[in-house]
């Protein structure tokens, strides 16, 4: 999950502030030094953390906080606003040109994840309506070309290449007028990278920049590298005066530093962020939905945007039907794992959902890949009536689907279990889908665990 150990610290803090009643300015400041810890141990620039803290201070400990009714909902609220701040306020969209093409320049050390992003991007806008063109800059890197050309026809899109003999400006030059000519709207470039940050590298992305005169030049860095990550961004803002940041593996079990640093630092936005592997696990950076996650409220429109992207509508609206006419079977079960599995990782869909982030009110309910996989042999293991009528599974039923699963009775015992927990949970997710999404969650967003 993103950000999952500073999550859960930070929501540790405030379950205790919540615990108070009324807070004494004490309470306060005791608060704050552990989230000020925190922020640290995340590999928070020191430099961030120290003026973040003092201006939270500086509006949490005012009579009007203080003496209202929730005191420690009000300090939460100051702490969600300023981290909303600190990531960038607002959601900065890319600058697309008045005439096409668009031409976006990804930027960055070797290892950063540019081609990859630059995949990303292209399923992204295709998605959008639009006709994207990568471009294979990189003419170092070995393998780099035969890389995006993959990637390109994985996802159906153009990919513009001319070996490594020639000169990647060159190379940019005509990419751009092949766009032109095909109608492409959208040219992301994939330039190449170094180890480090040297002169011979910045030269050529200053003249590539220079002949097409991009009108986004994003910057990949890794969120894993943490205060390594600020320091690279920072000299490329200085050098090459870059529009915005496209942070991969924000996923990953990385401190989160990086994410919450960078903006304040370089002056510049995350506009996107790789949130796994696969091609469709990217997100538009939203600091106000980022916030909320961290601090466990939930995120509740960029989950209703995956589920836009996964849920069959038409087998959404069965499946509502059912659980109003309480039909909802295993079969249907299967069906949803499949789909939401398509939403990405569970325990980050799980973090989307307000009041089960990092701090998992859903106890003993399993969701991990793995137990997910056993989960999928064992119901494929039952015969049709068996998944339309789980009651009728009595002990020999068991033994046999856990011996044609390869699993344990006990397994079989707990899918059950879970199987009754989960139709309990989304008659209820269903109920509040009104409220969450002003006219329901799309297929109304039922969670198969």
């Amino acid at each position: 999950m993103v950000f999952e150990g500073l999550a859960e610290k930070l929501q540790d803090t405030f379950d205790k502030l919540r615990g108070k009643g009324k807070l004494s300015e004490e309470d306060v400041k005791s608060a704050l030094k552990e989230v000020r810890m925190s922020l640290l141990e995340a590999d928070v620039n020191y430099r961030v953390v120290k003026d973040f803290i003092n201006n939270i201070e500086e509006r949490a400990v005012g009579e009007e906080v203080m003496e209202s009714l929730t005191p420690a909902q009000q300090v939460i609220k100051i702490v969600k606003e300023e981290l909303t701040e600190l990531m960038g306020g607002e959601h900065q969209e890319i600058t697309f040109a008045d005439s096409p093409p668009t031409v976006i320049m990804l930027v960055g050390l070797q290892g950063s994840g540019k081609t990859t992003s630059a995949g990303k991007l292209a399923n992204h806008f295709k998605k959008e309506g639009k006709s994207p063109l990568l471009v294979a800059a990189d003419v170092y890197r070995p393998a780099a070309i035969d890389q995006l050309e993959q990637l390109g026809k994985q996802l159906d899109v153009d990919v513009f290449q001319m070996g490594d003999e020639n000169d990647p400006v060159d190379i940019v030059k005509g990419a751009v007028s092949s766009a032109r000519s095909h109608d492409n709207d959208i040219v992301i470039v994939d330039t190449a990278g170094r180890l480090h940050i040297d002169e011979e590298l910045m030269d050529e992305l200053s003249r590539i920049k220079g002949a097409v005169d991009p009108e986004e030049i994003m910057l990949v860095v890794d969120a894993m590298t943490g205060q390594d990550a600020v320091n690279v961004a920072e000299r490329f803002t200085e050098q090459l005066d870059i529009d915005g940041m496209f942070m991969t593996k924000l996923d990953g079990d990385a401190r989160g530093g990086a994410a919450l640093s960078i903006r304040e630092v370089t002056g510049r936005p995350i506009k996107y962020a790789g949130v796994g592997e696969k091609l469709n696990q990217l997100e538009t950076f939203h600091p106000d939905r980022m916030a909320s996650r961290i601090l466990g409220m939930g995120d509740m429109l960029s989950l209703i945007e995956r589920a836009e992207e996964s849920f069959d509508e038409e087998q959404a609206k069965e499946l509502e039907e059912k659980l109003r006419e309480d039909e909802f079977t295993l079969e249907d079960f299967l069906d949803q794992m499949d789909q939401v599995r398509n939403m990405g990782p569970i325990d980050e869909i799980m973090g989307m959902i307000p009041g089960m982030g990092a701090a998992n009110k859903l106890k003993d309910i399993q969701v991990e890949e793995e137990q997910l996989d056993k989960i999928q042999a064992i119901i494929q293991s039952m015969t049709e009536e068996e998944r339309r009528d789980p009651d009728i599974i009595d002990g020999s039923r068991r033994r046999r689907i856990a011996s044609g699963s390869g699993t344990e009775i006990q397994d079989v015992n707990r899918l059950l279990k879970q199987f009754r927990q989960t139709r309990k949970m989304m008659k209820q997710l269903n109920k509040k889908k009104d409220k969450l999404s002003g006219g329901g969650l799309p297929g109304g967003l039922n969670l198969p665990f």
